[in-house]
């Protein structure tokens, strides 16, 4: 979901998992903004806004007119860059859930010196990312007590294990039982919690809490399940996987279930996949033979020399019960397989199910998936066989502002067994090659893509793309080499007066150009003049609460020396696209998984991988954040944020 999550554990590797793998020739979401801001009239509050900045704003930027931040009352806290969590005056924000916290009955406490595989998992996880709240008891609107469902994207080697210098010393020096830890740190964490006052905390050995590992059992469903390039040694029938790993975001359910994404698996896969049947599709994943975890070493199944085919069973959608603690998890092939980022999904207007993903790197592409069947309230989890039966889409933008969703379906077009495609099945599995052969456009890093239930808009975060040419651009947006990120807004048509999301056409627009307007060369854009806090790089995640504010958390903000935190701004009216800034993460941490509870009251945000920064390790982070002790290590954690008089968050 992040560039972080692309720093993720091998420093050695960085440059190797930051080169992207999209060999295809098909068109650039900068050309088009360069051409669509140049050709349309609709962004003349962006383009303002960067003139204003080129004729010398500076740094002093000017604030904003009163009369314009009454529906955000909080006092915006400044750019920072230390070991603290920063938030506003009159807030409180307190770390309910954190790394090697015993969550199921009988775990053992965290120890800050001893990794036992057996202990973590029943505690909760490694770098936190999405997180859901679901009110307890389930169907109700309750905001003081419910299960948080929790992402645990990745580990960092050299910050869990004492005794390393760095990612490439953990890496040549990992164990077997080091990889059986590590395991068991990835996956989800489901917990109950409940608000006492106006402070929450865990519920110990609740009859909901559990962890869902590399050693959990799922089944596989939908039109690539029993396909013979997912069968491996261990599971002949190719519907049977052990685990998940690299959840990054996820969504929720009309149902009340939670999908999670599973995004960077190539970095797991030891052995050499040259030679094999799936050589092709590995180096499209990005399957090199030079992993960032020695795990191939000590289990077969990460050895792709060995087993071609394991890497085919991760890369979905999975879906998890958390009101049923013995419901077995489901990964969903047709949603494709890819590295996906989030998992939104929408009701449409005739009553289809919607599902907006991205493929979370350089120049990959933007999806969504639209059921056959229409959601039905009355049939309860039944209604995720909506998941199973229904046409994956790829986007395809143009300068004149138009999305064409084109759909990724066996037999048309480019999609035949001339191309390698056997069938369904085989377009889900290379779902990237799919697009590829569509021309789908090639995007700046999708990440979160979240829908405005007030307008039906669509918002596609994109965090960055620092690897583009300066000849992808021309003259009018010399954002060459995208280090800042952008905010794409889609419309969907309306249809009997309510947004159409299952159309194959859309209209786009530019809302937010991350970036620092008092640099002209940044060639940054809000909606308006933002104050000396208010502007960001490298948006991530995005959230909206119940008065329809959108939330912006950033991943790599550190790059420009200032702390990644949570900005918001109004997507509508005089304060459309211009943010202010929330809240900051300790040093080496990025903000992920903002979440409210259904009256706005609690905001839960995941703060991510806190201490690690260059030169950083278990012994030496660049913060011990939350619990500040000697010889505990920095911990991922989960934050609840209230407002101390009660009152909605941000208002």
């Amino acid at each position: 979901m992040t560039d972080s999550h692309y720093r993720m554990p091998v420093t050695i590797n960085n440059e190797d998992d930051n080169n992207p793998s999209n060999p295809s020739a098909g068109p650039v979401m900068t050309d088009l903004i360069v051409q669509r801001m140049s050709r349309r009239t609709a962004l003349k509050g962006l383009l303002a806004s960067a003139a204003v900045s080129a004729i010398g704003v500076g740094t002093g930027f000017i604030a904003r007119p009163a009369s314009a931040a009454m529906s955000l009352s909080f006092g915006e806290i400044p750019h920072a860059l230390d070991e603290n969590l920063h938030i506003p005056a009159g807030y409180t924000g307190k770390a309910i859930l954190r790394w090697g916290d015993p969550i199921v009955a009988g775990a053992p406490d965290f120890d800050a010196e001893t990794r036992d595989a057996a202990a973590q998992a029943q505690q909760f996880g490694y770098n936190n990312d999405f997180i859901h709240f679901c009110p307890l008891p389930e169907g109700s609107a309750a905001s003081d007590h419910g299960l948080l469902v929790v992402n645990h994207e990745y580990t960092d080697t050299h910050m869990i294990f004492p005794g390393f210098k760095d990612a490439k010393e953990a890496l040549a020096g990992a164990t077997a039982e080091m990889a059986a830890y590590e395991q068991a740190a990835h996956g989800l964490s489901v917990v109950e919690i409940k608000k006492e006052g106006n402070s929450w905390a865990m519920v110990p050995g609740s009859k909901y809490n559990r962890r869902i590992t590399l050693a959990t059992e799922m089944e596989i469903v939908g039109p690539a399940a029993g396909h013979d390039r997912l069968k491996t040694s261990a599971d002949a029938s190719g519907k049977k996987v052990f685990g998940t790993m690299n959840n990054c975001a996820g969504g929720w359910t009309p149902w009340g279930t939670i999908l999670s994404a599973e995004e960077n698996i190539h970095q797991y896969f030891g052995g050499d996949p040259a030679g094999t049947a799936e050589a092709a599709n590995a180096k499209r994943i990005g399957i090199k033979g030079e992993p960032s975890y020695a795990w191939g070493k000590f289990d077969a199944r990460f050895d792709v020399t060995k087993e071609p085919n394991e890497p085919n069973r991760f890369g979905w959608i999975i879906e998890v019960d958390p009101y049923n603690p013995d419901a077995k998890p489901v990964k969903h092939t047709a949603l494709g397989r890819f590295k996906h980022e989030a998992a939104t999904t929408v009701i449409n207007s005739d009553g289809r199910l919607v599902v907006y993903t991205g493929d979370d790197e350089r120049f990959e592409y933007v999806y969504k998936y639209v059921s056959n069947g229409t959601f039905d309230p009355g049939k309860g989890r039944s209604n995720s066989d909506l998941l199973n039966d229904g046409t994956l889409h790829v986007a395809k933008f143009d300068a004149e502002g138009n999305v064409t969703w084109m759909p990724l379906v066996h037999g048309q077009g480019e999609l035949t067994e001339a191309n390698g495609f056997k069938s369904q099945a085989d377009v889900l599995i290379e779902a990237r090659r799919a697009g590829d052969l569509l021309g789908a456009t090639k995007m700046d890093r999708p990440e979160d893509i979240e829908t405005s239930d007030k307008t039906g808009k669509v918002y596609v975060v994109l965090t960055k793309n620092d690897k583009r040419k300066a000849d992808d651009l021309n003259p009018v947006n010399d954002r060459a080499e995208n280090k800042w990120g952008h905010i794409i807004e889609m419309v969907p048509p309306m249809t009997d007066g309510k947004a159409d999301h299952a159309a194959t056409t859309f209209t786009w627009s530019a809302f937010i150009k991350a970036g620092n307007p008092g640099d002209a060369a940044e060639g940054a854009a809000y909606g308006g003049q933002v104050t000396d806090a208010g502007w960001f790089a490298n948006p991530d995640n995005v959230a909206f609460d119940a008065s329809g504010r959108l939330w912006i958390a950033t991943d790599g903000f550190p790059d420009f020396g200032v702390h990644d935190g949570l900005w918001v701004t109004e997507t509508e009216g005089e304060n459309r696209a211009v943010t202010r800034h929330f809240l900051g993460c300790p040093r080496g941490a990025e903000l992920c998984g903002p979440a409210f509870t259904p009256d706005g009251k609690t905001l839960f945000v995941s703060i991510q991988h806190p201490g690690e920064e260059k030169g950083a390790n278990f012994a030496n982070p660049s913060t011990r954040w939350p619990d500040f002790k000697d010889g505990v290590p920095a911990r991922p954690s989960v934050v609840a944020v209230t407002k101390d008089d009660g009152g909605e968050i941000g208002a």
